[in-house]
């Protein structure tokens, strides 16, 4: 914060500046202590200290309130009502005698009176806005004291704002939660300015004016480049004296324009004279560009048809609440762009304003969205509120949307007023209806997304795939983003929703709250923990795509590219490539080693266009047990990382050392030993029934067993299951197939310096090969067959969860996967301690249990020992115990499965739709025969 005499010194170099003097911090980072009493709630009835800017509850005042709690109600027993008193004491400076002072409120929740010196500035209901009082005649300049007093009411006396603000899906707060500040202007002085700025150079500004234009005034306009270098000439025009706007206009030639892909921003200086001096100057940053939504054909960047990939997002973080600082807003903008996302909706009210600096700056197309959820503000407020977020927001490039509220929460009277502000007249939507040619509904199934794209308007849902815990987001995006992409009238889509909105509750010791599973509904976690969708979002939205998938045989070095950009030349990208070697199983100190790389400029392919890259590989290249390219953005950004691998059959357990091995027959089992591992084999399962290390038990074994899963709303026929006792929620509940495999013979024999040991069985289990060699190596070799419709298949093995410490694997991760959610995994070699997260509660990831892809081999380490398995099927499917869900169970209940290998996994549902509506990849499997597997095994 700028101090008094800094801010003196400040004043006397730029006169005609507007001064800026903070009341309180920046941020959260940097809050200022103001008296204050909360008169409910924690700590209620008393004057102390609170930090603004802040969320009062955050700071350990007033009562928590979780918005659907009172859904529907104005106002309602038990809803949350108190209010903060603020005091603050500060000074001004002589030199602002004499000019126009304001006192400016970013945004304060809800209704806001504010007082200076004992008298009224004025009340503003509505929590997400800027807002501003003239308190010129009420300050004492120089040393004297002055005294701030605010109060805010958390509640507010407008029904409206109440329903579209407060009784919503999310956290509300309450408190002076951005920043609060004066500025000085001249007498007469630039008040707010609104700009258009066209792909064709043509630039046009609205200037208005404070306290009427001075006598002999002009405005004149100076555009430059980011550093302030002059672009063309400048421009201007006279005011009349007395006159309150001013309208300039000016060309200019090949400007660069922006996008998302290339964020180019320029600066406009506007300086108001009288006659030969200076009075005031202000400075915007903006970017030429047009955009426009083409009815029943798309939306139009520039002249460029583009697809919006993008996401909701809320202002918050769990610590601060709504209370962010510049960092952060920009940490949110890197963190989408992450994800090769080029949009994002402002869910469901304005944001602040470093937040739009960044979208501009960074480069993501904005909508920026006026507050109500479900509910909606009366059209006299609501006629304000559109006036003060449109008024800050205008000249922002990154806004290309205005968002009339969300879900029926617009009030269809205010549709009109967003042009009265906005030059540029920029389409005005209803999330989840239509407008302006735009179709927006929220939450269709694959199937309905279908019928919606044959409709005659532009489908762009501004939510869908929706979150929640594990499911949703990434979980049958290809297939909707193959859909979408591919369609002549598809706009592309909004996810819900970036981060889980779990505050961390002051009264509970930082206990992350998520109000049950109403705001766990992220791609990351409250404090941006990344879940597997994460990565299957940034691959499915690379715009730069690899193929093929697998590598053919007489594979040359050249790789096909596609080029997805609406406007960058791949040319602009770098290409990375590398050689690597993995570790044996059996090497805890490294992963892989590089065994050489290479770096080139990208192939000259326009936008929307395909190729190909020579990756210049050396002859030696299949030595090599895996192959990684590496995309860079013109900015420097990583898109995606793709890996081939052509050593599926590598023999990952080899060893030098041999020992004889052994056998003991009993009536009913075999014991084998070799070396210091002892196998015991059950003679009436042809099961692995018990295993020793160095006399030490390893509790492995009690398999391969037959295991496989179907929905329970399913029977054979595709009817729901009437016996099953909730039936509200069979499309959860995953029933094993009750399939039992009978040992028909059972047969063991040393073939030369191996153990060979062979059942045949009658069911589910075919037959069972068990083969120990010298080397201590055990393989298995199994054979099952099933006819019908499944949803998860394979073999089993039990092994005590209490037991298990950690894994290190090889296989496509770092994350589980599900049947819809492939994409996003990467072949290395990957280290996770064991970890059981409650979903909603814990967040740590990636988790330890669930499906793993294209594994190779694993090494668990355990209480016991290790427990070492490689794979030769590609393509399988490691099974590591049951993914857990939330305690509500409301993704999925999958039967346990201990430590498995499987053909078929199951798809995950997110929270609005069942997997059957999710898409193709998302659906049961129906599969016949015999299906055939190995896996090697060995204990340490």
């Amino acid at each position: 914060m700028m101090s008094f005499f800094q801010l003196n010194a400040a004043t006397k170099q730029a006169a005609s500046q507007t001064q800026i003097q903070y009341l309180s911090g920046k941020g959260s980072d940097s809050m200022v202590q103001w008296d204050f009493m909360c008169t409910d709630g924690r700590n209620s009835g008393k004057w102390s200290k609170i930090g603004v800017p802040s969320c009062w509850e955050q700071q350990g005042f007033g009562t928590y309130n979780y918005g659907v709690l009172f859904y529907g109600k104005a106002t309602a027993p038990g809803i949350p009502t108190e209010q903060g008193m603020y005091k603050y004491t500060f000074k001004v400076p002589e030199e602002w005698r004499g000019r126009r002072v304001r006192i400016v409120f970013e945004a304060s929740m809800t209704d806001t009176e504010v007082r200076v010196n004992g008298k009224k500035a004025g009340v503003h209901q509505g929590a997400f806005y800027t807002f501003r009082y003239d308190v010129t005649d009420r300050l004492f300049y120089g040393g004297k004291d002055n005294l701030l007093e605010v109060t805010v009411s958390k509640e507010s006396s407008n029904p409206s704002v109440n329903l579209a603000e407060r009784r919503a899906d999310y956290w509300n707060f309450g408190g002076i939660f951005r920043p609060v500040y004066l500025e000085a202007l001249p007498v007469q002085f630039i008040d707010r300015t609104a700009l258009k700025a066209e792909m064709d150079g043509t630039f046009r500004a609205e200037v208005y004016l404070g306290d009427g234009a001075p006598k002999g005034a002009k405005i004149v306009a100076q555009v430059t480049d980011i550093n302030g270098k002059p672009v063309g000439k400048s421009f201007e025009t006279e005011v009349r004296e007395g006159g309150d706007k001013a309208i300039l206009s000016s060309h200019f030639d090949n400007v660069k324009l922006w996008s998302a892909e290339a964020p180019n921003l320029y600066k406009v200086n506007y300086t108001l004279y009288s006659g030969d001096n200076a009075v005031h100057t202000v400075t915007e940053k903006f970017g030429f560009r047009t955009f426009e939504i083409r009815k029943g054909d798309g939306l139009y960047l520039n002249g460029q048809r583009i697809m919006v990939r993008g996401v909701n997002r809320h202002s918050f973080r769990p610590e601060s609440g709504r209370t962010l600082n510049r960092t952060a807003n920009y940490d949110d903008v890197k963190l989408i762009k992450s994800m090769n996302m080029n949009t994002v909706r402002l869910s469901h009210y304005p944001a602040d304003p470093a937040f739009l600096e960044a979208c501009d700056e960074l480069g993501l197309y904005v909508m920026n969205e006026l507050g109500g959820w479900h509910g909606k503000y009366d059209t006299g407020i609501g006629k304000v509120l559109v006036g003060e977020m449109v008024t800050r927001d205008v000249n922002h490039t990154s806004v290309v949307f205005w968002s009339n509220g969300n879900e029926g929460g617009w009030n269809t009277e205010l549709d009109g007023e967003f042009a009265k502000w906005d030059p540029q007249n920029r389409p005005v939507i209803h999330p989840q209806g239509n407008l302006n040619g735009l179709e927006t509904m929220h939450y269709r199934s694959y199937g309905e997304t279908q019928e919606y794209l044959r409709g005659k308007d532009v489908f762009m849902p501004t939510e869908f795939l929706h979150g929640l815990y594990d499911g949703g987001h990434g979980a049958g995006l290809y297939d909707y983003w193959e859909m979408m992409r591919k369609h002549p009238r598809s706009g592309g889509g909004i996810l819900w929703v970036l981060a889980d909105e779990g505050v961390a509750r002051a009264d509970q010791n930082g206990r992350i709250d998520n109000y049950g599973n109403y705001a766990a509904d992220g791609i990351v976690g409250p404090h941006h923990e990344k879940e597997g969708s994460y990565n299957t979002i940034r691959q499915v939205w690379s715009p730069v795509q690899i193929f093929p998938d697998v590598l053919p045989n007489d594979f040359k070095g050249v790789l096909q590219v596609e080029n997805r950009y609406d406007f960058d030349n791949l040319k602009d990208c770098r290409f990375k490539w590398s050689l690597a070697k993995f570790a044996s199983p059996m090497d805890a100190k490294s992963n892989k080693q590089i065994v050489d790389k290479g770096e080139f400029d990208g192939p000259n392919v326009a936008a929307h266009g395909k190729g190909e890259i020579k990756l210049g590989l050396p002859g030696n290249w299949r030595d090599a047990d895996v192959l990684y390219v590496t995309v860079v953005d013109p900015q420097g950004m990583e898109l995606f990382t793709w890996s081939w691998s052509w050593k599926p059959k590598a023999d990952y357990l080899a060893t030098s050392q041999k020992s004889k091995v052994e056998v003991k027959e009993e009536k009913d089992k075999i014991t084998a030993t070799v070396g210091a591992t002892e196998l015991v084999f059950d003679k009436k399962t042809g099961e692995l029934a018990g295993v020793k290390q160095a006399g030490k038990t390893i509790s492995f074994g009690n398999g391969p067993r037959f295991v496989a899963a179907r929905r329970g709303d399913r029977s054979l026929d595709g009817y729901v299951d009437i016996n099953l006792e909730n039936t509200k929620a069979v499309d959860r509940i995953y029933n094993e197939i009750k399939y039992p495999s009978t040992l028909t013979s059972f047969t063991s024999k040393m073939e030369g310096e191996n153990l060979v040991m062979e059942a045949k069985y009658f069911g589910a289990m075919n037959t069972v090969k068990w083969t120990l060699s010298p080397d201590g190596k055990l393989r298995l070799d199994y054979q099952y067959g099933y006819d019908g419709v499944v949803e998860l298949m394979g073999v089993k093995f039990d092994y005590p969860e209490e037991n298990m410490q950690a894994i290190r694997w090889l296989g496509k991760g770092p994350y589980r996967v599900w049947q819809n959610r492939l994409h996003g995994t990467t072949l290395d070699v990957y280290d996770n301690t064991y970890n059981d997260p409650i979903p909603g509660e814990s967040f740590i990831y990636p988790e330890f249990k669930g499906y793993f892809n294209d594994w190779r081999w694993a090494n668990f380490t355990t209480k016991e020992g290790h427990i070492i398995m490689a794979n030769e099927k590609p393509g399988s499917y490691l099974g590591v115990y049951t993914p857990r869900d939330g305690r509500d169970a409301l993704l999925y209940t999958l039967p346990q499965t201990g430590l498995a290998v499987f053909d078929v996994i199951p798809a995950v549902r997110n929270k609005v739709n069942a997997t059957d509506l999710v898409g193709p990849s998302s659906q049961a499997k129906q599969v016949s025969g015999p299906q055939n597997g190995t896996i090697f095994f060995r204990f340490q």
